[in-house]
């Protein structure tokens, strides 16, 4: 699309344009489409939309092309005003931008590159924002994406040529290569045909987190004991990953494009491919049109895994083995693994003390093919964990407070989580599982758990041919002394109370967020139409034993699902589901009114039973994300399993205890 980028001297282009994202939509509407030009030093950072997610930049129905210049016809699809897509179809493309400007946490959300593609193949060459979400900046320079931050801008505007180190010398010597050459796929051929030589590591020994150790000893090119810190640019190999149909089609496209159809990969069994997101997106009326779309994923996919010979996790008879986070760490996820795959909540493989993140499409196409990536070493935040948890409090609870107390300060922006303390004992597998999942959420790089005897337990019942033994020596605690950049934070599970997420209100600036925490006790009274029970996050086998808690005490009492109210559970796994048969909790749900699904992903992503169908329906959901539109076009507040179920039989969002329906 583009050649000789990036210059070693930028300018902007005569003619070309600059878009300014705003809270203000109607300035948006009147750059796209009445020729509205913009200065940055006519505004004020704080004039610019903050939190633009992936699923705004590219919604879900956009992701079923898999070809970026169809992508960028619908770039930004989901930015909504009074109902009405602000950016019409070619709407960027047509507006002869070539560079775009937003506000703080530009592409929280999804590992989905397709969020940076839809930008790049619409013409944009540089993006402005005063902080990025890591995995949609990793995806920017994978891309060639040149990144800055609006003092550039300014100097751009008053018709300066900038030098490129100018946007390049905030970041490693590595990442500055990468960007220099274009890209990451430019990149991995000049290192192969060693045009370039990357610079030697000189960390000296030092205490490490538990994401340093992993990497550490995953390093390529050095020497046996190196130690890393952050900001380390590495190489390093991974031990497996994953894609789903949503992704793989790309991955088997740019691979085939850049080493031609008869490529290959070195290590195919450590790779798996599942379907699972796109299971029952014909249940969404929105999606229908687009099913042709969705099977010539499917059919790229199968074409991928034949070709490749990677795990098969594709549906029998229609169903699902399960969502890919669920089955990966129930089935090969290991402790003190090295885990990439082409989702933002692969990081839910930390509950396994497993260093487990996202990727885009790019770079897994480039992982997949080599056996090893590169590393950026994240710097680490740690929660330290205490006491126990009130009845009627769960991980989501906890993990929805850390998003609102300290992922809005950005203090875990682009760092490892960290999870241990005396309180991690009280926390079973699942629930850990549950705060590394939405770690993504927190803009984290990733979440980690440290290991106990509980999980080597859990691993064996998991995966039987394991050793424990071995799976005690793969397992890392941290050193003394290790550096936490992001601090050390103590939560007290004691003080944790039941919480939602509120939907924000888009059409006011004010953002649709995880991070918009609540404790219910300050909510007032919000009645609801959906109840929605799965994902990856709230789909495992302690999430659906919340769940037949209260459906339990609800038929107890003589209750079944309140009138008006659809109650939806859907099993994240195959062995999740027979688990409810087994222990009469399938029959249990159905007694009550519950409408149960068939494990994968659905309502999560806009694709399944579960989804709103008008703006003035209610949701109250265990689902990881409330961006709007997500998960249909209501409003949507995120909650504890126990929360969502009682909810159900009361019709308002109310938080559980014993007592409650007596």
């Amino acid at each position: 699309m583009r050649t000789n980028w990036p210059p070693q001297k930028v300018a902007l282009t005569p003619g070309k344009r600059v878009l300014f994202l705003t809270k203000d939509l109607d300035l948006i509407k009147q750059q796209l489409y009445d020729g509205l030009n913009l200065r940055m030093e006519d505004l004020n950072v704080e004039d610019l939309l903050d939190d633009i997610n992936t699923d705004v930049m590219t919604p879900a129905w956009v992701c079923f092309d898999h070809d970026p210049a169809e992508i960028a016809k619908n770039a930004y699809a989901g930015l909504m005003h009074n109902g009405l897509r602000v950016f019409r179809e070619n709407a960027l493309k047509n507006g002869d931008f070539e560079v775009i400007v937003s506000g703080q946490r530009k592409g929280t959300g999804s590992s989905r590159e397709t969020a940076a593609q839809c930008e790049r193949w619409a013409g944009i060459n540089i993006v402005i924002a005063a902080s990025f979400a890591p995995i949609h900046e990793r995806n920017n320079i994978n891309l060639g994406q040149l990144m800055g931050n609006h003092a550039l801008l300014q100097r751009l505007q008053n018709g300066e040529e900038i030098a490129l180190d100018a946007f390049t010398s905030q970041y490693d010597d590595v990442t500055q290569i990468i960007l220099e050459k274009g890209g990451l796929f430019p990149f991995a051929k000049a290192l192969k045909a060693k045009d370039i030589v990357l610079p030697p590591m000189d960390t000296p020994e030092r205490p490490m987190t538990m994401a340093e150790k992993i990497i550490a000893r995953n390093l390529v090119g050095q020497a046996e004991g190196q130690c890393v810190k952050p900001d380390d640019p590495v190489i390093a190999q991974v031990q497996g990953g994953y894609s789903h149909e949503f992704t793989t089609a790309q991955v088997h496209t740019f691979l085939g494009e850049e080493y031609g159809e008869g490529y290959s990969l070195p290590n195919p069994s450590k790779f798996a491919v599942f379907e699972d997101h796109l299971l029952y997106a014909h249940h969404n009326p929105k999606f229908v049109p687009f099913m042709d779309k969705v099977q010539t994923l499917r059919d790229l996919q199968v074409a991928f895994q034949k070709h490749t010979g990677v795990r098969d996790y594709s549906a029998k008879d229609g169903v699902s083995p399960g969502i890919c986070h669920q089955v990966a760490r129930e089935e090969f996820i290991e402790v003190g693994d090295f885990i990439q795959a082409t989702d933002s909540h692969t990081c839910m493989g930390g509950a396994s003390n497993a260093l487990t993140w996202g990727v885009g499409a790019t770079e897994y196409a480039n992982l997949v093919s080599a056996g090893f990536t590169f590393v950026k070493v994240p710097e680490s935040i740690r929660f330290e964990l205490v006491g126990t948890l009130v009845d009627g409090c769960t991980a989501k609870d906890v993990i929805l407070f850390i998003l609102a107390d300290h992922a809005r300060e950005e203090l875990t922006l682009n760092r490892s989580m960290e999870f241990g303390g005396s309180g991690l004992a009280s926390l079973s597998i699942d629930e850990r599982a549950t705060l590394c999942n939405m770690a993504t959420e927190c803009s984290g790089r990733t979440g980690i758990c440290e290991a106990d005897e509980l999980l080597f337990d859990w691993m064996l019942k998991s995966q039987p041919h394991l050793d424990r033994a071995a799976q005690k020596a793969l397992s890392v605690a941290p050193d003394e002394g290790a550096e936490y950049t992001g601090g050390v934070h103590t939560i007290n599970l004691n003080e944790i109370k039941p919480m939602v997420a509120h939907p924000g209100n888009p059409d006011e600036g004010i953002p649709s967020d995880p991070t918009n925490g609540a404790d219910i006790a300050d909510i007032g009274q919000v009645s609801i139409d959906i109840a929605y029970g799965g994902s990856c996050t709230a789909g495992k086998e302690d999430d659906i034993a919340y769940y037949a808690q209260v459906c339990q005490a609800a038929e107890d009492a003589g209750l079944v699902v309140k009138e008006g109210v659809e109650f939806f559970i859907q099993y994240g796994s195959g062995p999740v589901k027979q688990l409810a048969v087994n222990k009469g909790w399938h029959d249990l749900f159905g007694r009550v009114g519950v409408k149960l699904i068939d494990p994968g992903c659905g309502a999560c992503i806009g694709a399944g039973p579960g989804v709103s169908i008008t703006p003035e329906q209610v949701t109250v959901s265990a689902i990881n994300r409330n961006f709007q539109g997500r998960s249909g076009p209501g409003k949507l507040y995120l909650a504890s399993p126990l929360t969502v179920a009682a909810s159900a039989f009361t019709g308002v969002i109310t938080s559980w205890r014993d007592e409650l329906f007596n």
